[in-house]
């Protein structure tokens, strides 16, 4: 009997950004959570925390691991999901300071 061996998918993001006004983001996984100002989405390269004004969630769809965001895009910054859980006590505790 022969056994398949599952290669692992590699991780893929695509980040596209239009005039600052509109981002359209692939590989999420999920999205943590949101409001007009901030949202976060957890992505198969870490957590991805898009910072802004006005901002509003027009497209999500997980099974296609797609998420369209509108408004004014200030930043867009990565979290590493291993390191930044384990120092600082957590994601959040690191965001208020």
């Amino acid at each position: 009997m022969i056994e398949e061996k599952k290669v692992p998918k590699p991780k893929t993001q695509n980040l596209i950004l239009e005039n600052r006004e509109k981002l359209s983001i692939s590989g999420v996984i999920d999205v943590e959570s949101f409001n007009d100002e901030c949202v976060i989405a957890d992505t198969e390269l870490g957590l991805l925390i898009v910072k802004g004004i006005d901002l509003h969630i027009n497209k999500l769809n997980i099974d296609n691991s797609e998420l369209g965001i509108e408004g004014e895009i200030i930043s867009c910054e990565y979290s590493d999901r291993d390191g930044s859980r384990n120092k600082g006590g957590g994601f959040f505790a690191r965001m208020f300071k």
